[in-house]
């Protein structure tokens, strides 16, 4: 196996993994914005709903467009500073083991926003 088929392939398990790991997070926020139950934390100040909103397109909708590897970068960066908010903003105050998990996925999708989703994507831009 090739240096360049490896590296493609890790990039793409690193992106499905991770975005499908995250969704699993973002549902339980989507069923709850469906549901009509705005009650979120407002961690920036803009308001409970806002929040909860942006946090369903960080958590559940861009990591969609990142396992299929359609605008990856932007997408990953939304993810990560969604993780970003939870895990330096959000959880400050909490223990370590409180915002291991957001700071984890935070520099996963940064590294993804650096690096883009490889050759086994829709963008398909291979290193």
């Amino acid at each position: 196996m090739s240096k360049k088929l490896r590296i493609n392939a890790g990039i793409a398990l690193l992106r499905i993994f991770a975005s499908a790991m995250m969704m699993v997070h973002g549902f339980s926020k989507l069923q709850k914005l469906i549901n009509g139950d705005f009650q979120f934390a407002n961690p920036i100040g803009i308001g409970e709903t806002p929040s909860l909103f942006l946090t369903v397109i960080g958590e559940f909708i861009c990591p969609v467009f990142i396992i299929i590897g359609f605008k990856t970068r932007w997408a990953s960066a939304i993810t990560a500073i969604t993780m970003g908010v939870a895990g330096f903003i959000h959880h400050r105050a909490d223990p370590f083991s409180d915002k291991e998990l957001s700071l984890v996925y935070f520099t996963v999708f940064v590294a993804l926003a650096l690096v883009g989703p490889g050759k086994y994507s829709v963008d398909k831009s291979a290193l």
